[in-house]
């Protein structure tokens, strides 16, 4: 599989995925890093990595084993890695796909990590930048963005790309730590549902960001996300998971 090197786009290509950021960012502004993502060709490469080349080139492991010289106990050094990589590929596009009804690819050759000066991962990039809206949605049909025909196909679709990669993602997991498939993905069904319950009530407090684009969150979207990831034999409703 060849590394995607991101590549420039026009200014104007990028104007949905720059308004659909600057809203993400104005959920938490003390930490506007939550969960917006970077533009790749717009960032230095310093600790920036490809998800698909990291998962292949041992970079989880040794995330992991950064983890437990910090924390020196390894069931919680698997945790922190699990948290953090599924908040990277699922965490932050569930909370864009509750606020807008619209997504990134959160794909392994897609998506890429920064990491801060500890190895931990505090920032998530994408090399094509692409949204998916739906019809009715302010940027349909326009630079930048692929219209898809309804919810159901969005979500399908979000179902597949983030399935695929955090699939590998548990794979290295499981073979360096012994990570369960029932706990890795009870914790992906926790991601998604913190993300639909904490966006809605952190956009109600931006009434600005709300009212510029006239959208409302719709929780309901995630509990349909966790139906799709159902559907593909990911087992995300596991004990505790609504």
């Amino acid at each position: 599989m060849l590394e995607i090197v991101p590549v420039p786009m026009l200014e104007q290509d990028r104007a949905a995925f720059a308004d659909s950021c600057t809203r993400l960012r104005s959920l938490q502004p003390d930490y506007p890093r939550a969960y917006a993502v970077a533009a790749v060709a717009e960032e230095g490469r310093r600790r920036w990595w490809q998800l698909a080349s990291g998962v292949r080139s041992g970079r989880i492991e040794i995330m992991y084993t950064r983890a437990i010289d910090d924390l020196g106990v390894p069931d919680r050094a698997a945790d922190v890695v699990a948290m953090s990589l599924i908040h990277a590929i699922v965490g932050r596009v569930v909370a864009l796909l509750v606020l807008e009804g619209r997504a990134w690819d959160p794909g392994l050759e897609n998506l890429w990590i920064h990491n801060d000066s500890d190895g931990g991962i505090d920032w998530a990039g994408l090399a094509d930048t692409r949204l998916r809206v739906l019809p009715g949605d302010p940027w349909a049909n326009r630079p930048g963005v692929v219209t898809l025909p309804c919810e159901e196909a969005l979500i399908v679709w979000l179902a597949h790309r983030c399935g695929a990669a955090l699939t590998a993602v548990h794979e290295r997991l499981d073979g360096c730590t012994g990570f369960g498939a029932d706990r890795f993905w009870g914790m992906v069904g926790e991601a998604v549902l913190g993300a639909s319950t904490h966006v809605p009530i952190l956009a109600r407090s931006t009434v600005s960001s709300i009212t510029r684009t006239g959208g409302r969150p719709v929780p309901r979207r995630g509990q349909a996300f966790l139906d799709a990831m159902t559907a593909r034999g990911l087992p995300v409703r596991q004990k505790g998971v609504a």
